[in-house]
């Protein structure tokens, strides 16, 4: 069984899972949506004598399981001592966005222990926290579109087996508040900002001319020279914790020039090391709603 690939999708209704599903089906994998985890025993048993034919499995399991739900720990133990290497894709979205999702769709929420939608959603969030925790991949899809998704499911689970270890990179602004769930955090707002810079204000940190103005300073070169080091430095105990993702983030102000270069050269230098990297610029295509002024009092 060494090679068989046991997918468990899971994770916050209204978050994907259909579009997931249907993205493990288009790659191949036999699939099976909302199974009660007792089948599990019996269908983890069926891929073993099998004798190959069933070697990549996605099953969907959530709450929609209702009080069997809890039974999932236990198939997962199970599961391990067949000697099948499962894995764990969890989907997630912000409460705000799963709201919409439901208004927009007027369903139910499959908990409904309340009137109240969010309410709902956040019992259903704390229930799911241990299952979270055990993840292989958790992926936020507040800002994702089923194409998009799919397509990070693809290069980062589907195809992802010679790396061990996930890096994301985000870059951010604080104007626009901190990202979620992200491991590491640092301020990069002590470089010199090209919002300052009047030819260079309206162009993203993608730019070209942007990472030269970046990069051109000592303080940038210092900076880049101790903490990618020390990042590398860090990525194996990561792994020596099984720890299968790890997420960096760099906030400036807006999040479109200084945050963005640093990770885009950050991501660069490890590839380079054979890393497997995910990149996003959360905030590069927000405008710039505050004055020169008030700008100058967030730094």
């Amino acid at each position: 069984m060494d090679k068989t690939r046991f997918v468990i999708i899971t994770g916050l209704s209204g978050a994907g899972k259909s579009v997931a599903v249907k993205c493990f089906e288009d790659s191949g994998f036999f699939c099976v949506d909302n199974i009660p985890p007792q089948l599990i025993f019996k269908f983890a048993e069926l891929c073993l004598k099998s004798e190959g034919k069933l070697s990549k499995i996605a099953v969907v399991i959530d709450i929609r399981g209702g009080i069997f739900f809890q039974d999932l720990y236990q198939a997962l133990d199970y599961l391990e001592e067949l000697g099948i290497n499962r894995e764990i894709l969890f989907l997630e979205a912000s409460d705000e966005v799963l709201v919409r999702r439901f208004s927009e769709t007027r369903r139910k929420h499959p908990l409904n222990i309340s009137g109240s939608i969010l309410e709902n959603i956040q019992a259903e969030r704390e229930q799911l926290k241990e299952l979270r925790s055990q993840a292989d991949l958790i992926i936020d899809t507040s800002h994702l579109t089923p194409k998009q998704l799919s397509n990070e499911i693809v290069r980062n689970f589907i195809q992802r087996k010679e790396q061990e270890v996930q890096i994301n990179l985000i870059s951010f602004g604080y104007k626009h508040g901190l990202p979620i769930d992200v491991d590491i955090v640092f301020d990069v707002r002590f470089i010199p900002n090209p919002f300052y810079v009047e030819e260079l204000r309206a162009l993203p940190g993608t730019n070209t001319k942007v990472e030269d103005y970046v990069a051109q300073f000592p303080v940038t070169q210092h900076f880049e020279e101790k903490f990618f080091a020390l990042i590398e430095y860090l990525i194996p105990y990561y792994l020596k914790e099984s720890k299968t993702y790890l997420s960096i983030a760099f906030g400036c102000t807006g999040g479109r020039h200084r945050s963005v270069v640093l990770i885009d050269r950050l991501a660069r230098y490890l590839r380079e090391k054979g890393y497997k990297i995910l990149v996003k610029h959360r905030d590069i295509q927000k405008e710039e709603i505050k004055t020169k002024a008030n700008d100058e009092d967030l730094r």
